[in-house]
């Protein structure tokens, strides 16, 4: 099984729609082996978005600090998720960065809107719901830096319950 993160941004918990964007996770058959609401520090971010994720090193100073500041406009709900494929399955779920972009169905196209024009005429983050690891690499880094490993936790869901005593 594959392990992905996903952090709720503080825009889905402003607006109230953390069980929206968790429920589809689930209703994918994913399974959510920890999650923790927090309110990280810039140093946590930095982090997260330049020393894993590398965003200053492609996209520039102002757009990581742009994103940062977003990123600690409010608190937000981490997560790890657990399943065939969950890096793939995940992205393919949240859909496009830019919510412009982002197709029906996805959750950022059913719950975003904001360009990424528009976020920069702002001066602005841009408010897209979720982020989630861009691969398999990039994931266990991610959730190696979110959460300790006593926080992840292992157990048989509904479902691996009923595959198993159908597959005897």
């Amino acid at each position: 099984m594959e392990r992905t993160l996903v952090l709720v941004k503080p825009d889905a918990i402003k607006r109230g729609i953390i069980g929206e964007v968790i429920t589809r996770f689930e209703r994918a058959g994913l399974k959510i082996i920890s999650a923790k609401m927090l309110m990280p520090d810039e140093d946590h971010y930095h982090h997260h978005y330049e020393t894993i994720g590398k965003v200053a090193t492609r996209r520039g100073d102002e757009v990581y600090r742009k994103n940062t500041e977003f990123m600690m406009s409010g608190p937000v709900l981490a997560l790890v998720l657990e399943g065939i494929e969950a890096v793939s399955l995940v992205r393919k779920m949240v859909g496009s960065t830019e919510p412009k972009a982002a197709l029906p169905g996805t959750i950022r196209g059913d719950f975003a809107h904001m360009t990424i024009a528009h976020a920069n005429s702002t001066g602005k983050g841009l408010p897209n719901i979720v982020h989630a690891s861009a691969d398999e690499k990039e994931a266990k880094l991610e959730i190696k830096h979110w959460f300790k490993p006593e926080e992840l936790y292992g157990y048989k869901s509904a479902h691996e319950h009923l595959t198993i005593a159908t597959d005897k």
